[in-house]
């Protein structure tokens, strides 16, 4: 498992704070997954709740938790494989009828509204943002390394 220096700890820490709504040093667990992305990390939600031990809905609302308790599911986000470079052309491959390095824009938003973790039009609008050519393609070599870098 991932060993965060205390520098790094500290800066978690912080980070975590700035979601404690009500001053009690502790946060709802339907904000843990926000402050993992917040912090770097990309979880799933079902990768999530895993991790909360399978909260009910809830749960998810009412239940909170301090640091202390955080820290280590951070460390198991932070050891879960992380998808390659490789692994997302190969997933946009897919959708590349014509094999010529390029998806349809149109077609990658539904995809990304209807599979997997549901975005919302908001998320696709931004993650999309001009990526798409005057034919509403998208190279998806060049936007899976937009991706990577944002």
């Amino acid at each position: 498992m991932t060993e965060f220096t205390p520098d790094q700890i500290e800066d978690f820490k912080e980070a975590f704070g700035l979601f404690d709504r009500i001053g009690d040093s502790q946060v709802a667990y339907n904000q843990v997954a926000d402050i993992m992305r917040a912090l770097g990390q990309n979880p799933t939600n079902k990768d999530v709740t895993k991790i909360l031990g399978n909260p009910s809905a809830e749960d998810m609302a009412n239940k909170r938790l301090n640091f202390d308790a955080f820290l280590p599911m951070l460390k198991e986000v932070d050891a879960l494989p992380k998808g390659t470079y490789d692994d997302y052309v190969e997933g946009l491959r897919v959708f590349d009828k014509e094999g010529n390095g390029t998806v349809m824009g149109a077609e990658l938003r539904i995809v990304l509204s209807t599979l997997g973790e549901k975005m919302n039009e908001t998320e696709i609008d931004s993650l999309m943002a001009g990526q798409e050519d005057e034919n509403g393609t998208i190279h998806y070599e060049a936007f899976v390394k937009h991706i990577l870098s944002v």
